[in-house]
């Protein structure tokens, strides 16, 4: 067994990985928002994901038994996660794998980069991986000399486009098929006739990965589980990339969030059922991959797992965030958010967009470097309805913008909300000064006469009208009209009295 260095980092860390933007939501989100074409893309992939998604629920009679058993196994493994990890470690080993802690992203790209080095690869193909996109490992390879080839179609899109996912499950869901072609025929050779039919896309990224497969000699990939009592990590993928990532290449390293782990395969079975329905509206995946350490004469013959923290154990000490962890990375929650919808998932600024990403991203960074993700939400509470494994986001979302909130209380120099708020405080502590600034709410009724609401303000108030109008002040306060209303007769008192 490893020894392991405990002294975990609280946060993930700056300057690398893809978990802070360069901006702040609102600002990009100002952005996306101008952009008609991404808003198409946009609409129309998430209505079609949602309508498959809901047939598909919708013939399973026990579907919320099956989310409240998906919510209770991870619970139970959060709750003893160390047991399940050291298990996993020795299971792993006495198959033949060899098994690597990394602190954060900095430590795993390393890591991975020395075992690829030792191989004399400079070239690797990777499956589809979310965990891989959160520290940066491309990136990190290419500065070491190493490229790293995407299989998965929409992830392929994306490299070949130079561009960002932005979707967990679709990341090329923000392109049409006409821009695809077109990223095509700049990119691949002998492409320049491609039309943008969907089957004529497919085959020629088939034909252009084929090579890659057939002679890359290292393959990368994540892991949808790993089953603790066994070793085993699973993969689970609809275009069969995966499956030939995973059984070509003579070594293969898997980079997998240390939360990623189910204790027994009767745990994984309620995962294998709601995956699918949740993510790709299907009743199963196309392809699902098992594999427990090495097997000689089948599939790698070195097998390498790296478990990855990166800010995760200080999502694990928070009692109210912890059920982030819990995330099975199906985008069930994208799919139905209208604020995702409508921007997009670049203006999030991290690789986790949407309602699960607004309450994750800020964990593993700490908020004060995502502060403005917790308030990317209209809690209008679609996320919970839809997450299979029942993780109740709005109630997260709340309690990091009270996080966000007491962080900054505690900075020497107030924020202009923070004095507006003591303000307040001050006026409505004492009757007298809440009366008289009651009369000052009259002026406000000649800023509104026109449209009978408030639709400009002077800085710094004008932040708020920029995206809201304010109610016309009433002609009478509360207690002006409670000390002119007519008093009541002293019989139909006592009459109400008597009943």
């Amino acid at each position: 067994m490893t020894s392991v260095f405990l002294g975990m980092p609280v946060y993930a860390p700056r300057g690398v990985g893809a978990l802070r933007g360069d901006m702040p939501f609102p600002e990009a989100a100002r952005v996306a928002l101008g952009n008609d074409q991404l808003r198409r893309n946009l609409g129309h992939a998430t209505s079609t994901i949602r309508g498959k998604r809901a047939a598909v629920v919708a013939e399973v009679p026990d579907w919320e038994e099956l989310r409240l058993a998906g919510e209770a196994v991870k619970a139970a493994t959060m709750a003893r996660l160390p047991d399940l990890l050291v298990r996993l470690e020795e299971q792993v080993t006495a198959r033949g794998g060899t098994v690597h802690w990394a602190r954060d992203a900095t430590e795993a790209n390393a890591i991975v980069l020395d075992l690829i080095r030792a191989t004399g690869a400079a070239e690797v193909v990777k499956v589809k991986s979310m965990a891989t996109q959160e520290i940066g490992l491309n990136e990190a390879l290419a500065e070491g000399g190493v490229t790293a080839w995407e299989t998965d179609l929409a992830e392929l899109i994306v490299q070949l486009g130079d561009d960002k996912p932005s979707h967990i499950l679709v990341p090329a869901i923000h392109r049409n098929r006409t821009e695809i072609r077109d990223i095509f025929r700049r990119t691949m050779p002998g492409a320049d006739a491609l039309s943008d039919e969907p089957r004529e896309l497919a085959m020629a990224a088939r034909a252009y990965l084929r090579e890659k497969f057939l002679t890359a000699r290292v393959a990368m990939s994540g892991a949808n589980f790993a089953v603790a009592e066994t070793g085993t990590l699973a993969v689970v993928e609809s275009e069969g990339n995966g499956r030939m990532c995973l059984t070509l290449p003579q070594t293969l390293i898997t980079v997998m969030g240390i939360e990623k782990v189910v204790p027994t395969w009767t745990d994984l079975e309620v995962f294998l059922q709601l995956l699918p329905r949740s993510s790709t509206g299907e009743r199963m995946n196309p392809y699902t991959s098992l594999w427990t350490g090495v097997t000689p004469g089948d599939g790698p013959q070195d097998f390498h797992l790296v478990l990855v923290d990166n800010g995760r154990t200080a999502v694990l000490s928070d009692p109210a965030g912890r059920a982030a962890l819990h995330c099975i990375r199906c985008s069930a929650c994208l799919n139905v958010c209208p604020v995702y919808e409508r921007t997009g998932g670049h203006a999030y600024g991290s690789v986790y967009p949407g309602p699960i990403g607004a309450v994750l991203s800020p964990q593993l960074t700490g908020v004060a470097d995502n502060a403005s993700l917790p308030y990317a939400s209209s809690l209008c509470g679609a996320c919970f309805d839809a997450c299979p494994v029942r993780i109740d986001i709005p109630a997260m979302l709340v309690h990091l913008r009270n996080r966000h909130v007491e962080e900054r209380a505690d900075r020497p120099v107030p924020s202009p909300e923070a004095v507006a708020m003591a303000a307040m405080s001050w006026v409505m502590t004492k009757p007298g000064r809440f009366r008289r600034a009651e009369k000052l709410l009259r002026i406000g009724r000649l800023l509104g006469r026109r449209d009978d609401r408030i639709t400009a303000l002077p800085p710094p108030m004008s932040a708020w009208t920029a995206t809201r109008d304010l109610p016309r002040p009433p002609a009478q306060t509360f207690r002006d009209w409670w000390r002119s209303r007519p008093a009541a007769p002293v019989d139909s008192l006592v009459e109400e009295d008597d009943r």
